[in-house]
């Protein structure tokens, strides 16, 4: 249940309580103050779990960014995602691992209660519920890692004063129809698209410039002299014409960070290649695709 609200005309809050339209009174339980400088607009009212919870829309200056002195490149992967230039390089495990846990229970269940002839597990409540338990849980766990890795790439980026260059992952989703089954099923969890988002959400509230390169390539390709790498061990590649060694990560990394570099100049900057949206606030978790952003509060009320 669900009411949409008007300010002023509305709703309105006075001290600790809210006044609806129809005269209704709510004492507010729970209030997120960091947004309280902004002026109040649209809200949504709704009933759950025997609570009111008023998410009011709240619009957020942008963030006007800074001129980049250089570019960090993010590489994303199933097991982990690295993220660096020539100079830094930091390494963060995804939280796939722990979301297929909560799918792979859902399947079970799934298993337990399916017949030949009908599954039986959507005639029970008990067990659909819990089989849409596991799944949220798998989804909120994603979500989170999502935020918390982006939010650190892109504090690192202003700390030092650097853009963000990130593969632009457009059309994955066809790319992904052709891996096999389980290795498919890994990369849809880990959601390349809601990493992308939460980056760049994160980006524009910060004010730090993100410059989309293009995928292919980037760790088959010496970053020095673009020739065709050859494997040299476990993740290891090696080029035969510069000599260069390094592991397909670090190379990514770096022709991540070439790219970028090469588009700053495109655009009008000062940097030169090494030879080696409009901010709003964070919008609740969702387990589809990400909507866009849009600026607003939360609080709990009786």
């Amino acid at each position: 249940m669900r009411l949409w609200l008007t300010p002023k005309l509305s709703y309105r809050i006075k001290g600790n309580y809210v006044e609806v339209l129809g005269g209704y009174r709510l004492r507010i339980v729970g209030w997120d103050r960091r947004y309280d400088q902004y002026p109040n607009g649209e809200a949504r009212l709704m009933y759950k779990d025997g609570k009111f919870l008023l998410m009011i829309f709240k619009r957020v200056p942008r963030t006007s960014k800074y001129t980049p002195k250089g570019v960090l490149a993010v590489d994303v992967n199933e097991k982990e995602i690295v993220f660096g230039n020539g100079v830094v390089r930091e390494r963060r495990e995804t939280a796939i691992e722990r979301a297929l846990h909560y799918k792979k229970l859902a399947e079970k269940l799934q298993q337990k209660y399916s017949f030949s002839k009908y599954n039986a597990w959507r005639r029970r409540k008990g067990i659909l519920r819990r089989i849409g338990h596991f799944h949220r849980k798998a989804c909120n766990i994603i979500e989170d890692w999502a935020k918390k890795t982006s939010l650190e790439i892109a504090e690192l980026a202003k700390r030092h004063q650097h853009a963000i260059a990130r593969e632009d992952l457009t059309g994955l989703i066809e790319k992904l129809r052709e891996l096999p089954g389980d290795h498919k099923v890994a990369l849809l969890i880990l959601s390349y698209r809601k990493l992308a988002f939460w980056i760049d959400w994160q980006c524009e509230k910060l004010g730090v410039p993100i410059i989309p390169v293009e995928p292919e390539h980037t760790s088959s390709i010496c970053p020095n002299c673009s020739s065709r790498l050859k494997g040299n061990g476990y993740r290891r590649l090696k080029c035969p014409r510069c000599g260069l060694v390094e592991d397909r990560d670090r190379i990514a990394v770096l022709n991540i960070e070439k790219r970028g570099l090469e588009l700053l100049n495109l655009s009008g900057g000062s940097l030169t290649a090494p030879t080696a949206p409009q901010m709003t606030d964070v919008t609740p978790n969702r387990c589809g695709e990400p909507s866009r952003p849009s600026g607003r509060g939360g609080g709990q009320f009786q």
